[in-house]
């Protein structure tokens, strides 16, 4: 329910959840959508940032969607493929799938197109009803956490993005 900005005149922010001198510092690292709950990333760090959004680095990022209707039997295997959206000019990288019940999957993705997640399952004649990231790179959604909260990354959780050849 609030938006994946430092500011906004409309709506809530990310940043308005936090303490005013962090708040001041710090900046989302990606997006969620309005309606995608789960990690969400935030620095001060430039260089950091870049090194999880930009596309030669293949930062992976993990979602657990509902969809609205059961998902088609050849899936995972369009994905792994890469989807040709509508209005892009080439296909997505490919997507690793999940079936966790007929209408509940897990996808990862390594790259940050526009709504991408809602919009490969678009592709596949489906509709997203529920859209959470539990992932980022090495870093997962830490369970104790309820919406809303935060916490700092280890110094292991921060040397990943480095380390990585992810």
């Amino acid at each position: 329910g609030v938006v994946s900005a430092t500011v906004d005149d409309r709506q809530p922010t990310v940043n308005s959840l936090l303490p005013a001198p962090l708040a001041r510092r710090v900046h989302p690292v990606g997006r969620l959508d309005k309606a995608t709950t789960g990690l969400l990333l935030l620095t001060d760090d430039g260089a950091w940032s870049h090194r999880i959004t930009a596309p030669r680095y293949h930062c992976a990022k993990v979602y657990r969607a509902t969809l609205a209707e059961a998902l088609v039997a050849d899936a995972a295997e369009r994905l792994a493929a890469g989807l040709m959206l509508r209005g892009e000019a080439k296909p997505v990288r490919p997507a690793r799938l999940q079936r966790l019940s007929a209408t509940e999957v897990r996808i990862e993705v390594t790259e940050g197109r526009y709504h991408l997640v809602r919009r490969l399952f678009a592709a596949l004649g489906n509709r997203v009803l529920t859209l959470h990231r539990e992932r980022v790179g090495g870093v997962s959604l830490d369970p104790k956490l309820r919406p809303g909260q935060w916490r700092r990354l280890t110094d292991e959780e921060r040397r990943w993005f480095f380390s990585s050849a992810d």
